[in-house]
């Protein structure tokens, strides 16, 4: 009885002795071929990247004369006509003369489809930009539209075109804070003149 169960004890380190030595082994053969699967992973992770490049999502708000107002997900590469789509098109009362539909979008742009608002009675011009089409955008705004805001000409307005170039599409009007020559008070009076 004592020699079977000597010979037990025996067989079962003998089978852990195997099973530690099949586990170096493994590792051993692992190790020396691990540089194909230790370097393959951070190729699969670039490639991963490099392929979802152009797909990645963002979302913008589409808000104004659109049809279906709110948040919607676009592929990047996106522009407003798309984001305008998603939001179920315009209605007849958006004035796509103030909107630049090829304009890029970015995540977490608001999407402002001005409404045509009607000339003030006797056929006069107004000089307030929001009297003649809505707001001005600063993301889409050119040069001359920025300088007929009131107290911003040609050198702020190239401040908030040169603003928009190097740290890319507003977010919201509080962003002109940011620009020289525009504080707090000219902020305010600008507030409901312009858009992002």
């Amino acid at each position: 009885m004592n020699g079977v169960g000597s010979s037990r004890r025996r067989f079962l380190a003998l089978v852990a002795a195997v099973a530690v030595a099949m586990l170096l082994v493994g590792r051993h053969l692992t190790h020396e071929s691990g540089a194909a699967p230790a370097h393959r992973a951070p190729l699969l992770a670039a490639d991963a990247a490099a392929g979802s490049g152009g797909r990645g999502k963002l979302v913008v708000h589409v808000v104004g004369a659109v049809r279906r107002p709110g948040l919607y997900q676009l592929h990047s590469g996106a522009r407003i006509a798309d984001a305008v789509r998603r939001a179920g098109g315009t209605t007849r009362k958006a004035n796509l003369e103030a909107i630049n539909l090829a304009a890029p979008v970015e995540d977490g742009l608001q999407v402002v489809v001005p409404r045509v608002v009607p000339a003030p009675a006797g056929g006069a011009a107004a000089e307030d930009p929001a009297a003649t089409g809505g707001p001005i955008h600063l993301n889409t705004a050119t040069l001359e539209q920025l300088d007929t805001l009131p107290g911003v000409g040609p050198v702020t307005a190239q401040k908030i075109v040169d603003w928009r170039e190097e740290h890319g599409a507003f977010t919201s009007v509080d962003d002109l804070d940011a620009i020289p020559g525009i504080g707090p008070a000219r902020l305010e009076q600008l507030r409901d003149l312009v858009a992002p």
